[in-house]
């Protein structure tokens, strides 16, 4: 029986979900995106018993199967920019396609549908934080970052910067005080 679990994008999250299924004594196989594969069926009572244990460590246990799909393209994004050293080479609409076994216009109208925003946006959006994460810990010059994140130049890292923040990447640097957005707000 496959599950869908909600907000796990982190090493950290995936850990908690393991040990509250070794708590509730199930098999499992972690797959990705949130996805869960256990070995046996579960009753309706260990059901919602697992859905409260995941919802103690903010985690949510889905079972509408849109919602699902929109949770899994947001963790491919979240993990693309966030998690991983480098962006892929190919283009973000055929990552995505690639990754979740879907034909990019689906995902994108769905996503559009649901979310009131466009997955190109929603993609600027956790760049753009990712940017404000590498200027805030200073270990990479804004041109190594602008590479980094796969922008075609400075400039457009520099100009997409300043359209979704307001602020230049120099001055947004300079404000020590500015703080991330959390990505489960995004």
């Amino acid at each position: 029986m496959k599950l869908f679990i909600k907000n796990m994008v982190s090493l950290r999250c995936e850990l908690v979900v393991k040990t509250v299924l070794d708590n509730l004594g199930l098999q499992y196989t972690v797959l990705e995106f949130g996805e869960i594969e256990v070995k046996e069926h579960i009753s309706k009572r260990m059901h919602e018993t697992l859905k409260v244990a995941l919802m103690h460590s903010e985690l949510e246990l889905m079972e509408d199967k849109k919602a699902m799909l929109i949770e899994k393209i947001k963790m491919v994004i979240i993990e693309m920019v966030h998690y991983t050293d480098e962006l892929p080479l190919t283009n973000f609409s055929d990552y995505l396609s690639q990754k979740l076994n879907y034909d990019y216009t689906y995902l994108s109208n769905l996503f559009s549908e649901v979310k009131g925003t466009t997955i190109e946006k929603f993609i600027i959006l956790h760049k753009i934080e990712r940017v404000k994460e590498l200027l805030i810990y200073n270990e990479l010059s804004l041109t190594e970052i602008a590479i980094k994140l796969r922008y075609s130049s400075l400039a457009h890292l520099s100009n997409q910067f300043k359209k979704t923040t307001g602020l230049t990447p120099s001055f947004f640097k300079k404000l020590k005080h500015k703080r991330l957005i959390v990505l489960e707000n995004v």
